[in-house]
């Protein structure tokens, strides 16, 4: 049997009985919660899973692909990626310094320096642990120059003996999946008939300033999947849904006839708000994103 005849016999794996693995690093717009929702949504059958805007591949991880393409265009997140799979103890050892830095003094104080040196020069080790010690797990970045903002938390970061189980069970999750340094478009046009995009970029309404990555317009960005469909590629696309309780309506202007079905997916109470609000009241801050599908 070709490789080809292979992929083409791939079917999602089961979810009964699949269990939610913890996040391996926190980044805005995380679908840790709605992953099994969003993946019930996905074709029974298709061919290589690809997911072009990273981030913290919840998703991914969830799923297991057997075959799977992940990419993002900023550089530290996919070394975070590549170090789990090629150099996993690497990946254990920095976290350890760091976390054994943050809790043997000052913790604040512990906190800036990583903080400095990332900015100093970006890099994987510092990225993944600044996310899960930064205050509400929500990684800003100045949009200027790329500078990382967040100030410290107010919870501990997990100890590294309980990172070390995540790193392993998340090197299994993804042992399928190769990570590359690729904008989305040339992750896109690499995708061919039967294989299925997972697309999750930063919102138009609410990670302006946050995400740090890829930069892209939501127009070309449906171009882009105009021109996978015409292939026969699986396309779904998480975006903008209703904020405030689902009493305002995020206006996305959506191609009419690019895609076929439409889910609202209940996100519970908004990420960002809980950072900006500072432990004010967040009732009618519920939000729903949407779920587009080509198919």
């Amino acid at each position: 049997m070709t490789a080809q005849r292979q992929l083409a016999l791939l079917e999602t794996k089961p979810l009964i009985g699949r269990t939610q693995t913890g996040q391996l690093l926190k980044w805005i717009g995380n679908k840790q919660r709605f992953a099994r929702e969003i993946i019930s949504y996905f074709p029974k059958r298709f061919n290589v899973y690809r997911e072009p805007f990273l981030g913290s591949g919840a998703v991914l991880g969830f799923l297991g692909p057997a075959t799977g393409v992940a990419s993002d265009s900023f550089k530290p997140l996919i070394e975070i990626w590549n170090l789990l799979k090629r150099e996993p103890d690497v990946l254990k050892k920095g976290y350890a310094e760091r976390w054994h830095m943050l809790t043997s003094g000052d913790k604040k104080k512990g906190f800036e320096r990583i903080k400095a040196n990332y900015n100093a020069q970006p890099n994987a080790a510092d990225l993944l642990f600044l996310s899960r010690s930064c205050y509400g797990g929500v990684v800003r970045f100045r949009k200027a120059d790329g500078y990382m903002s967040t100030p410290c938390g107010i919870h501990d970061p997990i100890p590294p003996a309980s990172f070390d189980r995540r790193v392993d069970e998340w090197r299994e999750r993804t042992a399928g999946t190769i990570f590359l340094l690729q904008e989305y478009e040339e992750a896109m046009e690499n995708a061919t008939k039967g294989d299925l995009i997972y697309c999750d970029p930063p919102y138009t309404f609410t990670q302006s300033i946050l995400y740090g990555a890829q930069s892209f317009d939501l127009t070309d960005l449906f171009r882009v999947i105009a021109k996978c469909k015409k292939r026969g590629v699986y396309v779904a696309l998480s975006i903008d849904g209703t904020k405030r309780s689902g009493n305002t309506v995020c206006d996305v202007q959506i191609p009419s006839g690019l895609f076929e079905q439409e889910i609202m997916i209940h996100c519970g109470r908004s990420m960002l708000k809980r950072f900006q609000m500072n432990g004010k009241t967040l009732e009618k801050e519920i939000v729903h994103d949407r779920l587009l599908l080509t198919y």
